[in-house]
């Protein structure tokens, strides 16, 4: 073994961020094993191609060893991980993959893009304009892009761009993930409550962006929408440098949109204003990194989107469906929003999933109320098996649509597939919206294709 080579073990192997960790230090010739007690595609495939796919699921402690540089532990692992607790017991070094991140990274540039809504599509944004100049640069991003090969690069760039996820880093260190980074250039996209079994009040969720700002490096800049209320108390109250941001000046075409910026056109593939607001603060952290406006908004003309993020998956004469990761309410205001902007005059049926802890709380529900309302036809559907799995009580039929107004709740698939069929108008155009961050009960979008 080489001197600059280790040897991990990654506990909770399987994750999304987790899989793609291991396989970025295995292609750096790292020794890499791990564990989980369940793995589904993509990183199943991925861990098995790589030969880095556990013989067994569970938990093996006798995989734990002395001679091991390091344990990486995922958020999915309890604190009595037996694992774990093996790894305490030898007094190895663990960390939470932010951890390990910050580690790698505690020497380069660090820029970090967080915000309740719109975080992983801005870092792709980055990460695109960024590629397109030939800039070298690592990065940690909480979807696969294309043209990148995983969600995670660790090199000897010195820049490393980072989505700051509020969420918990681990069961040994159950801080929100950006806390851990200590930017040198930050951007917030906004603040909407989120994760309330973490964060039991909006006040307690606030306060984590205060946190945040506060671990910025000294003369650090942080860039923030300027449409956000919250954000601008933020502002007031942190005396380093910051600069509010808001979208251009665009028009909307049939392929997407043009912005209007310095005097200039530059047509782009992407809508919504919520995306153009997140392309503004991108630009602002890209000069700061030595690429001027007319480059930035150049190179953006090539850039896609992301999966699930207002993805078109389909498109014919008389249709077009999009799949979207929207949950919480903002996100799902925002992306209904922007494509009735889109499509004003075409048949908008929104579907949305409630699948996550946060919008399955019945306290949590009033939030999205109208959201869905620009749609000419709004579903929702809830699934009663995941209210059981996660001990909270089944809500009477009715009480879902009451709360969140002007739409219908199902919670069977075949029926709410049924119905999306029958609000299909074949006197114009028809877009589906598909807004889930779970699986909306096995239906993929051709199956609402009609025939």
């Amino acid at each position: 073994m080489e001197n600059n080579t280790r040897s991990y073990h990654v506990i909770a192997i399987g994750g999304a961020v987790m899989h793609n960790m291991a396989l970025e230090l295995q292609a750096h010739g790292h020794q890499v094993k791990g564990s989980d007690d369940e793995i589904f595609d993509p990183a199943k495939s991925r861990l098995q191609a790589a030969g880095l796919l556990p013989e067994q699921y569970g938990w093996f402690p006798e995989k734990v060893h002395e001679n091991l540089d390091g344990i990486i532990l995922g958020m999915h692992a309890r604190s009595d991980n037996p694992e774990l607790l093996k790894a305490q017991q030898l007094g190895l070094p663990i960390y939470s993959f932010p951890e390990f991140v910050y580690r790698h990274a505690e020497n380069k540039k660090r820029i970090v893009i967080g915000g309740s809504h719109g975080k992983t599509t801005s870092t792709a944004m980055l990460m695109h304009v960024l590629k397109a100049c030939a800039l070298d640069f690592d990065y940690l991003v909480g979807s696969q892009l294309p043209g990148f090969e995983r969600m995670v690069k660790l090199s000897d760039a010195p820049i490393m761009v980072i989505e700051g996820d509020e969420y918990l880093t681990s069961a040994l260190h159950p801080v929100p993930k950006f806390h851990v980074y200590k930017p040198h250039l930050a951007m917030l996209t906004g603040v909407a409550w989120d994760h309330v079994n973490v964060f039991p009040t909006f006040e307690n969720y606030v306060s984590q962006f205060e946190i945040f700002l506060k671990r910025l490096q000294p003369n650090a800049q942080w860039f923030w929408y300027a449409g956000d209320p919250d954000l601008e108390k933020l502002a007031k109250s942190n005396e380093f440098f910051n600069q509010p941001y808001r979208e251009p000046e665009f028009t909307s075409t049939p392929e997407g949109c043009i912005v209007h910026v310095n005097g200039r056109d530059y047509p782009l593939a992407i809508f919504g204003r919520h995306n153009l607001q997140n392309a503004s603060g991108v630009a602002l952290l890209a000069a700061e990194l030595g690429i001027d406006s007319h480059r930035f908004w150049t190179s953006m003309q090539t850039f896609s989107g992301t999966a699930k993020r207002l993805e078109k998956v389909y498109e014919s004469e008389q249709a077009v469906i999009y799949r979207d990761f929207a949950h919480a309410p903002s996100k799902v205001k925002a992306t209904v929003q922007a494509v009735r902007e889109q499509y004003p005059n075409d048949n908008l049926i929104a579907v949305f999933e409630l699948h996550t802890y946060s919008s399955l709380q019945p306290d949590f529900l009033p939030g999205y109320r109208n959201t869905l309302s620009p749609a000419n036809h709004a579903f929702v559907l809830y699934d009663p098996h995941v209210f059981e799995l996660k001990r909270m009580p089944v809500p009477e039929y009715g009480h879902i649509s009451a709360q969140i107004g002007q739409c219908t709740e199902f919670n069977n698939p075949a029926a709410l597939h049924e119905a999306v069929i029958g609000a299909w108008d074949d006197s114009r155009k028809n877009i589906l919206l598909l807004m889930s961050s779970g699986n909306l009960g096995g239906l993929k979008p051709e199956d609402f294709l009609r025939a």
